[in-house]
């Protein structure tokens, strides 16, 4: 199983705390030390599937608009998108839990015209209020059918860890990573409002491969 670049930190301090909590639990709980090894090695593998990489075959995309990410849709309204747009825009917002894969990816092909990173708090994810409240990252991209397409990483109650590797400049690719969100968040995709929504509510998705709207020619 290939693993993010990101894992690498995380996974050799879960492995020295396994190693001691195993080691321990032999010498001194001998018949019982199973009991506890066991859990610990079930968290252990979970990280491993946190941080998973899976090979996806990503096509070219110009008018589509592709899921950032692997989770489920929990919100499309229209809304004020105050940072760049400064106007209305499709919000589609889509939730990931611990459990999805948590590399993020452009929707929209074309190239990277606004990043910026922003301090904040901690809510649950999935508040209305995460989007503007939260630490997050805000990229825009100026899409090749001359659109600009606005996307916010967002961290939650437990991702308290967001990168984005993107710059000013950088051609952007739809499917292809730009950054990564560690232990469950959300990403929100502002779009023009005559976009077609073509995902729902409820809809789970796998980013880089499925399609949530599409652009007006």
């Amino acid at each position: 199983m290939k693993l993010h670049k990101e894992s690498k930190g995380t996974i050799t301090v879960a492995t020295i705390l396994f190693a001691i909590i195993a080691t321990v639990s032999i010498y001194f709980l001998e018949m019982y030390s199973l009991l506890v090894i066991m859990p610990i090695l079930v968290i252990y593998g979970l990280v491993f599937w946190f941080f998973r990489v899976p090979e996806r075959n990503i096509l070219d995309h110009v008018e589509n608009v592709i899921a950032p990410v692997d989770g489920k849709v929990v919100m499309i309204k229209e809304v004020d998108e105050t940072e760049f747009i400064k106007g209305k825009a499709i919000q589609v917002s889509i939730f990931m839990s611990p459990l999805n894969v948590h590399i993020c990816r452009y929707p929209v092909s074309g190239n990277v015209i606004y990043k910026k990173y922003h301090p904040g708090k901690y809510l649950v994810a999935w508040h209305e209020k995460s989007s503007t409240e939260n630490e997050r990252t805000t990229v825009a991209v100026e899409t090749k059918t001359n659109h600009k397409v606005v996307f916010r990483q967002i961290a939650g109650y437990v991702a308290r860890r967001i990168v984005f590797y993107c710059n000013e400049g950088d051609a952007a690719k739809a499917g292809h990573e730009f950054g990564f969100i560690k232990f469950g968040s959300r990403m929100d995709v502002f779009l023009p409002l005559d976009t077609e929504i073509v995902c729902k509510i409820g809809d789970i998705t796998k980013g880089g491969i499925d399609v949530i709207a599409k652009l007006k020619k």
